[in-house]
């Protein structure tokens, strides 16, 4: 019992854990493929740090795994602050509408 229940925590926490930013692309089978197709660029087998759209993957024969590396804020007054893209950073800046040049304060983000 105290292993099924170790087990049970075990499984939990890697859901808990898991990263809702991924996505899954199986290969076609049979194509002489170099490596993988992502968002219509060709990657090489292996590890890829960062896409040119902020998402770090992991190619094989069989599939291409990519995972969203870029956090997005979700708490902040909507009203006074807006979200601005960084795509050279891979990250989201919410930063106040009357001036861009100020950050505006954020309670949370995920990703």
């Amino acid at each position: 019992m105290k292993s099924f229940l170790a087990f049970l925590v075990a499984v939990g926490t890697m859901v808990t854990l898991a990263d809702a930013g991924c996505r899954t692309s199986l290969q076609v089978p049979g194509r002489p493929f170099r490596g993988c197709m992502w968002n219509g660029k060709l990657y090489p087998f292996g590890h890829i740090d960062r896409t040119e759209d902020c998402y770090k993957c992991s190619c094989d024969e069989r599939s291409m795994e990519c995972c969203d590396i870029s956090a997005t804020s979700f708490d902040y007054d909507r009203k006074k602050c807006k979200v601005v893209f960084k795509r050279k950073f891979c990250r989201y800046d919410v930063v106040q509408r009357d001036d861009p040049s100020q950050p505006c304060f954020v309670v949370g983000a995920a990703g």
